[in-house]
């Protein structure tokens, strides 16, 4: 009796990664739980513990009929060797996931992610960019390229001055993987200050803004934290409504 007891213990606790975001994500999740479970995810990943949670056909019924309930949006970069929900071991429904060149945030992006936080009910949106990003690294080297092209590139630019003084001496892969930083803390700040409704629900404590760095060889995720302007990017919005 006691051996039956300690396997069902056992696979308890085994199964409960595997339910635990679809039970949670039936409703509105705190931030932090939100992103311990994305990085919980990328753990099972790097550790070829995958589990392909709610990948089924009976997810697939269940989000057609009853709609999406995403318990985190993700801003990243199109680079076809950062799969969102592959790395961090989600399933259907689970990631509101926005792609674009260069996890760049304009305003087709950051409307996006106004509609996850605002209409869908995401209590996370992660910004995450990437090593060895193809459009910092057309920055960093000032590459030409098509207008289309260069929109993006402009995009970035201005990351890339923010850490031009501090770049004195190092390699280009270096200054590079200081760009891609950078570049994630500027679409985070972009985020912040042209969206109002996101704002007010990080201002009301509703949603957490985080950047966060993927790496394409390792395959982990670093949580980069929110931004450490935060504070000020806050107080200057609430001062301007006074």
């Amino acid at each position: 009796m006691v051996n039956i007891r300690i396997v069902l213990v056992c696979l308890g606790l085994f199964c409960f990664p595997l339910y635990a975001g679809h039970n949670e994500n039936e409703k509105s999740i705190d931030p932090t739980l939100a992103l311990d479970m994305l990085l919980q995810g990328n753990e099972r990943f790097i550790n070829f513990e995958a589990q392909h949670p709610r990948q089924m056909a009976e997810q697939r019924q269940k989000t057609a009929k009853n709609g999406q309930k995403p318990f985190a949006s993700v801003l990243t970069c199109s680079d076809s060797r950062v799969p969102v929900e592959i790395l961090f071991d989600v399933g259907i429904g689970d990631v509101f996931v926005v792609r674009v060149a260069g996890n760049v945030a304009d305003k087709c992006e950051i409307g996006s992610l106004e509609y996850g936080a605002a209409h869908l009910g995401t209590r996370l949106i992660v910004v995450m960019g990437h090593t060895k990003c193809c459009a910092v690294t057309a920055a960093v080297k000032k590459q030409d390229a098509g207008p289309c092209v260069a929109a993006i590139i402009n995009k970035i630019s201005p990351a890339l001055e923010k850490v031009k003084a501090e770049s004195k001496g190092l390699s280009e892969d270096a200054v590079i993987l200081k760009a891609i930083r950078a570049n994630v803390w500027q679409s985070v700040e972009e985020i912040l200050e042209s969206s109002e409704e996101i704002r007010n629900l990080v201002l009301e404590g509703k949603v957490k803004v985080v950047g966060a760095l993927y790496d394409i060889q390792a395959g982990t995720v670093t949580n980069m934290g929110v931004h450490y302007n935060q504070a000020k990017i806050l107080a200057n919005y609430k001062n301007s409504k006074k």
